[in-house]
């Protein structure tokens, strides 16, 4: 069973808005490398349509990009991408795939299915998973900015605190903080 492993963009004060945050070379390939680490991604449908709107043009060459960039939607273009969703079952995107049912049911058959790991990508659905224990791992790029709007990280609560333990944190060039905890499970 591989573990499911929250990453996400988030500024001090926990916004979580794409547009927020610093997207460098660093960065794309901080997120490459997560990304390849990985056997599978997993989205909301609000998410994966943001990603279908503009990565598959730059795989493509349609869309000026950085080399960073580019190789991270070359090699997202050939990922396979999970979709959650209840209002759309069609995902044309190359290697994309809807799950559906159960949610803890079908998650959970993704990481078990899935050894190398899971990389989740969508705030509103990670809260939801949090909420029924799924998720692993989190994987943070704290942006070194304060933004005083949201949307924010798991702004529609969660039912306890979660106990993390640090596995890495480092600072790049721009700033940014990435940071590696893992969940600490109750024995």
């Amino acid at each position: 069973m591989g573990n499911l492993t929250f990453s996400l963009n988030l500024t001090l004060d926990g916004c979580v808005d794409h547009r927020e945050g610093i997207a460098d070379e660093e960065t794309h390939a901080h997120f490459t490398r997560l990304m390849n680490d990985g056997g599978a991604m997993l989205w909301g449908r609000i998410t994966y349509e943001m990603m279908e709107s503009y990565w598959p043009a730059v795989a493509r060459g349609d869309v000026e990009a950085s080399d960073a960039e580019r190789e991270w939607a070359r090699n997202l273009n050939v990922k396979p991408k999970y979709v959650v969703s209840t209002t759309r079952s069609t995902f044309p995107w190359a290697n994309s795939h809807h799950l559906s049912g159960d949610l803890r049911t079908a998650v959970q058959a993704l990481k078990d299915a899935t050894p190398t790991g899971v990389l989740l990508g969508s705030g509103m659905l990670a809260t939801e998973l949090d909420r029924l224990d799924l998720i692993d791992d989190y994987q943070f790029l704290i942006q070194p900015r304060i933004v005083g709007h949201g949307p924010t990280l798991f702004q529609r609560g969660l039912p306890s605190t979660r106990a993390l333990d640090l596995v890495s944190a480092t600072t790049l060039r721009s700033g940014i903080i990435a940071v590696h905890y893992r969940r600490v499970r109750e024995r």
